[in-house]
Order: C-alpha cells, then structure tokens, then sequence
C-alpha cells in the first residue's frame, strides 16, 4: 500500500454568516485519505461541504476542528502548499493578460527562473489546447476557455499532488475529453489527484476512489469496485429468428420486452434469470444477438444512499 498524501481526521469547519452572525456548519465531521499515485473523487450534492474541505487542504479557509495532514505535514503547511495545485470551482482570473503573461505571474510566485517560466507556460498552453488563443486577453475568453487556462495554472509549479474543484464545470464534449486524457496522463506519471466533479460518468471513468459527503459527514468511501454492486442487477439480451410462443411463454418472466424486425430484446432482473433465458434460446434455435450486463453505476448509488429523496441540499 503506497503511502498518504493527504490525511483528514474528523474534519469539522463551521463559518458565522449575516448580520446576526449565524454559525453555520460546512462539514461536520469528514475523515478519509488520499494515497500516493491515486485519482480520488470527493463527491456529493451541493452543500455536502466538498469545497469547504477543499480550501481548508490548500490552506484558504481553518479549520474548526480535526487533523489535517498533506505530505505528512499539518494543514497550513507552506513546505506543503508547494508541492500542490489548485484550482478552485470559481477562480478570479487577471482578464487583461494573455494566457503566457497570465501563466508566467504564477510562475514567478513559485520562484521559477525566466527560462523555466517560458518553457513551462508555453508547453502547458498546448497542452490544454489554448495555442489559437495565445494573442488572446483572457477578457475575450469563453468560460470554457477559462477553465483550461485555469488548469495550467495549477500544473505550472509541476504539482505532486493536483486539487481541482469542479475542472469539468463549462467544458464541452472534446474539452471534457481533453481534461480526462490530460488527467489520465497525469495519472501515469504517478500524480495524486483530488478532484470533485458533478458529472459522475467522469469520475467513473478517472478515479481509483471515492469518498461521498452528505452534510458535511461521509456516508462512503472505497473503491468503485467497493461500493458498486457487484452483481449484475439486469441484463438485456437480443435474439433473433425466436418463436413467437416463445416469446409469449418467456414475456412474464421479463421487465421489458421490445421487438426490431426479427430482433427481439428482453431484459431481466439478474444472472440467474439471464442464464435460463439465453438456455431456452438457445434450445429453440434462436441466434442469441447479444448479452449486456448493466453494473450499477455512480448514478444508481446516489439513488441508493438517498432513496427517492433530491440530492440537491441546502449548505
């Protein structure tokens, strides 16, 4: 087992807001650790205190109580902070600088000589997809352009551990794929990433593991092999050339059936019910098109933790 980057222990931030000075608590009481190497997901609906634990780990917000540990020294940590990138869910940007001007004051802050900076802001422009804007002041900017540059901004100091709230949020299709194939890269270069993100089919795609807030507490956290359920809880299966009394005959025993010309399509609940329908298929001579198994996916297990319920929350 590689070993921690990042350590939180019964985190707890609570904030006083308004006039009256209402204390509001953000999260109530998180633990969870990030490994060395790892692409890890910090997921929940909005309020659940995602972001909060995020800037509390970079060192923008204090705690209230817990532990807090990056790199094995304790949260703020300047020794720490340089060695992490951030980018946070609503970042301000310098509008009338151009995206190596941009790239190059951050540079600066890190300490990097003008030859680094150069080198580093030119590949990470690139690297993002921003080469057509390079001219451009980020004013002129879409927001999905913003989030890229956004995102070189936190790679400029060459980051061991990469922090990103929400990197998806204004990314079209090939932008999102983008980020992945940069993100997966990243990964293969041994990397730890921290990221949350409200579009599940990415995280699914990206992360070794996930920890799940609800109100500031979690109530998951594993792998996705963990907390997925393992078995298959319906299977779809398409047939051609089967006998219409077959067909009759086996319709009860399914949730869905439909028909395509000669293809039939049927779904089950289970393996066991698959297996008896594929034997009865193929007793008939049916040509068995295909079996598709559905695994439960990061969207099934929200339904699963919150029922019925909306996973929108108030903060």
């Amino acid at each position: 087992m590689t070993k921690p980057v990042v350590e939180v222990e019964h985190l707890v931030k609570r904030f006083r807001t308004g006039m009256l000075r209402k204390e509001v608590t953000a999260v109530a009481d998180a633990s969870f650790v990030v490994r060395e190497g790892e692409t890890f997901g910090l997921l929940g609906p909005n309020g659940a205190g995602k972001t909060t634990t995020m800037k509390v780990l970079v060192g923008l917000a204090f705690k209230t109580a817990g532990v807090l540990r990056v790199f094995g020294e304790d949260v703020p940590s300047r020794r720490a902070a340089a060695r992490i990138g951030f980018l946070p869910e609503t970042p301000y940007f310098y509008e009338y600088l151009k995206p190596l001007e941009f790239l190059d004051f951050y540079a600066r802050l890190f300490g990097l000589e003008a030859a680094e900076r150069h080198k580093r802001s030119k590949d990470l422009v690139e690297r993002v997809g921003l080469s057509d804007a390079i001219d451009k002041p980020l004013r002129k900017f879409s927001k999905g352009m913003l989030q890229r540059i956004g995102l070189a901004q936190a790679l400029i100091n060459d980051p061991d551990l990469l922090i990103l709230d929400e990197p998806m949020t204004g990314l079209d299709p090939i932008g999102r794929k983008e980020v992945r194939d940069l993100l997966m890269d990243l990964r293969r270069r041994g990397k730890t990433i921290v990221f949350s993100s409200h579009i599940l089919s990415d995280v699914e795609m990206l992360c070794d593991r996930v920890t799940i807030l609800r109100r500031g507490r979690v109530i998951a956290d594993g792998t996705l092999e963990e907390l997925l359920q393992p078995a298959a809880r319906r299977v779809d299966i398409e047939a051609r050339g089967v006998p219409s009394d077959l067909r009759a005959k086996l319709a009860p025993r399914a949730l869905e059936t439909h028909e395509h010309g000669e293809t039939w399509a049927v779904t089950v609940e289970g393996q066991e019910n698959a297996r008896e329908l594929i034997a009865a298929l193929a007793s008939a001579g049916a040509e068995v098109v295909s079996v598709v198994p559905r695994r439960e996916t990061l969207e099934d297990l929200f339904v699963r933790l919150w029922g019925n319920a909306p996973v929108r929350e108030k903060p």
